[in-house]
């Protein structure tokens, strides 16, 4: 029996400018597809995300969260990508304790030359995301984008 409206995830994914944006970029430059569900908001770099980002995309209605920085060693700020690190560690511990399941929030480290690795990426948290099913705390009516840019 089908399901009259399955499930598609919402996945925000915070990209660094120069690596992951640029590797998503590629992506779309080599035409290679992956599912239209998740939205990219750049950032200048992916230490400069808060434990606060995480949450409030959560919060917002996200159904999973994607980091994605410049790969270990090639960080254009030197070590904001091992900062990143740290705080989504952070956060999946407080996902766990609030019971949400860790798995809806990664981390990867991808260089602006991975398209493919990207979009393999994208389908891949989706796939898990749509496994876990909705995030509990979401509310429908909310733009998920446009609240965590306030």
């Amino acid at each position: 029996m089908m399901r009259a409206n399955p499930f598609e995830p919402k996945i925000v994914a915070f990209c660094c400018h120069y690596c992951a944006y640029a590797a998503a970029d590629l992506a779309g430059s080599m035409r290679l597809q992956y599912p239209t569900n998740i939205r990219i908001i750049r950032t200048p770099c992916t230490g400069k995300l808060e434990v606060e980002y995480f949450m409030r995309a959560f919060e917002y209605g996200a159904d999973g969260v994607l980091v994605a920085g410049c790969e270990e060693g090639s960080c254009h700020f030197i070590e904001g990508n091992l900062m990143a690190k740290r705080r989504v560690n952070y956060a999946r511990e407080l996902l766990s304790e609030s019971g949400l399941e860790r798995k809806r929030l990664r981390m990867v480290n991808i260089s602006a030359a991975m398209g493919t690795v990207f979009a393999e990426t994208v389908k891949d948290m989706i796939e898990t995301v749509r496994k876990l099913g909705p995030n509990p705390v979401r509310s429908d009516h909310v733009n998920v984008k446009q609240e965590i840019h306030r």
